[in-house]
């Protein structure tokens, strides 16, 4: 479900230093381009009258990724520079949880989330999945985000399955998948973008099998 004027929020999950390193690097798309689209995002945000809710992850002091206090936990400095509305410490991968992000969209009558940031398959993924559930409307700047490659007993996917399936899977259902640039012209028009659904999706892929 849209709407013709979307009172919108962006969101900026977890743009920490961690992503930026061999610990926790993320892969695709490249972070040479995401990072660059992320402070345009937020500046667009700004200048559209948009708020903009920045989001970091802790862990404790002790853990091996996302430490409160360590060098890799901090905000990269396109996100730590630039100005935000509301702040957003958490502990879990949806933004939701054991957060007061709720009462503040309620607050501000949000209904649309703009979800930038990272990791598409993991803090993206759980805040868009609840955000659906809450009755939100979610759009997902896929040139904004990002993920990285996974193998385990399961199998193996690079960080470009990863990030193209998710989309993919989004659009279909859960967000308005769209690049910055659209993005960008869509919230200084105050227009909503249009998401998928199942069934078309689903005609989609058949009518490509049968070429």
């Amino acid at each position: 479900m849209t709407t013709a004027s979307p009172r919108r929020a962006l969101v900026v999950i977890d743009v920490q230093n961690e992503y930026f390193t061999e610990n926790l690097l993320i892969d695709y798309p490249p972070v040479e381009q995401s990072l660059p689209n992320i402070g345009r995002a937020m500046d667009a945000a700004r200048a559209a009258g948009i708020p903009v809710v920045v989001v970091q992850h802790s862990e404790a002091a002790s853990a091996p990724l996302f430490a409160k206090g360590s060098p890799s936990w901090q905000l990269n400095e396109v996100v730590g520079s630039r100005p935000r509305d509301h702040y957003i410490e958490k502990a879990w991968p949806s933004v939701f949880t054991g957060t007061d992000f709720a009462d503040w969209l309620q607050q501000n009558q949000i209904d649309t989330l703009t979800v930038i940031g990272y990791m598409t398959h993991n803090c993206d993924a759980s805040t868009i999945f609840e955000a659906t559930h809450r009755g939100l409307n979610v759009e997902f700047l896929h040139d904004a985000t990002g993920a990285l490659a996974y193998a385990n007993t399961a199998g193996s996917a690079t960080a470009e399955e990863i990030h193209r399936v998710f989309s993919v899977v989004f659009h279909t259902r859960f967000a308005a998948v769209t690049s910055t640039g659209d993005w960008i012209a869509a919230a200084k028009a105050g227009r909503a973008i249009p998401r998928g659904n199942i069934p078309a999706s689903y005609a989609a892929a058949r009518a490509e099998a049968l070429v």
